[in-house]
């Protein structure tokens, strides 16, 4: 790492994995070439992903991000971040006249399409997840007449299903294990008929940020978490620190934010870095702890991440002129590339 020091006895464990996992990079290079290819803007329903560093570059490049599919005009392209959206969305998006890309995760796109396979055999879904979060209220559009929340083990007293035997959980993807797991040995108390899904729901960087985390939190006193707040499984590191042994854990999007004060009596800092997150804004907390005496690096490796996604199909082909040609088959005035 280059940051080796012998004097001090201060050390950094930096988490590996950490940051962008396969989904996010593909959702941020997906807009990059969006506006590469098409030129500005390219409008963003939602945060493309949660990181407000990201978002910001983004904006810079001429993203715009857009809470409502609405705000976009006719004949525009508007993309899909990686949370996903409900089928309403894509026949709001189709009713405004705009061409669609979409940066779903392809692990998000798996959980709905459980979903509709589910709600087809007439099953009650229990959603674990949390209200509000994107991802959850797009996985709950896909079969909302079947799907009820439940976020959380203090939730399932309340959980009422119209056969016990005919139920079958799914998850929301950012969620931390141990968390989920509580939830579902809770359910399966109440419905021991309680199907699982096919796979683990939770993602496969999520589980092995989580279990970087775990290992290094036993040694450090002090685990700093780069993300943003709004981010589901950057708050979830934080928690999963705590309980592994941490004396203390906070969440930052930048060095900035790092209180000196956290560092009293701290030998041994944790580092990692939530799903969003990219590389830079580490480096920078890794700087900026060597400036305070903490420029020992150690690796803390819980697994090999090789896993990559195809771009979205959408970038292979013209969406400007299609964009256009939406406008002119259903009538009214564009304006492209406003």
């Amino acid at each position: 790492m280059g940051r080796m020091t012998a004097s001090s006895g201060r050390r950094v464990l930096l988490a590996a994995p950490r940051g962008y996992c396969a989904g996010v990079d593909r959702a941020v290079i997906a807009v990059e070439k969006a506006l590469e290819q098409y030129g500005a803007p390219i409008y963003v329903r939602h945060e493309i992903v949660h990181n407000k560093y990201v978002v910001q570059t983004l904006e810079k490049k001429g993203a715009i991000f857009v809470e409502r599919t609405e705000e976009v005009p006719p004949g525009n392209i508007v993309m899909f971040s990686a949370h996903g959206v409900a089928p309403v969305v894509h026949e709001e998006a189709r009713q405004g006249r705009l061409a669609t890309i979409d940066a779903t995760c392809p692990l998000v796109t798996k959980v709905h399409k459980e979903a509709v396979r589910y709600a087809g055999e007439d099953y009650d879904i229990l959603l674990i997840g949390h209200e509000g979060h994107e991802e959850v209220i797009g996985t709950s559009g896909e079969a909302p007449d079947h799907i009820q929340l439940v976020d959380g083990p203090e939730d399932v007293a309340k959980v009422e299903v119209r056969d016990p035997s005919k139920v079958v959980w799914l998850s929301q993807t950012t969620l931390s294990v141990d968390e989920t797991m509580e939830t579902v040995d809770a359910l399966k108390t109440k419905f021991p008929g309680l199907v699982s899904p096919p796979s683990d729901d939770i993602c496969y960087a999520t589980q092995n940020r989580q279990l970087a985390v775990k290992q290094m939190g036993a040694e450090a006193e002090l685990v700093i978490v780069v993300g943003s707040r709004n981010s589901s499984n950057s708050k979830r590191l934080v928690e999963v620190a705590k309980l592994a042994g941490a004396r203390d854990a906070h969440l930052v999007d930048f060095a900035a934010e790092i209180d000196e004060a956290w560092l009293d009596g701290v030998t041994t800092v944790g580092v990692t870095s939530g799903a969003s997150v990219p590389e830079v804004l580490v480096e920078q907390v890794l700087e900026w702890l060597a400036e305070r005496g903490y420029a020992d690096v150690e690796l803390v490796k819980a697994a090999e991440e090789s896993i990559t996604f195809s771009l979205p199909k959408e970038l292979r082909r013209d969406l400007r002129d299609e964009a256009a040609a939406l406008v002119a088959e259903r009538g009214g005035s564009g304006t492209a590339g406003a």
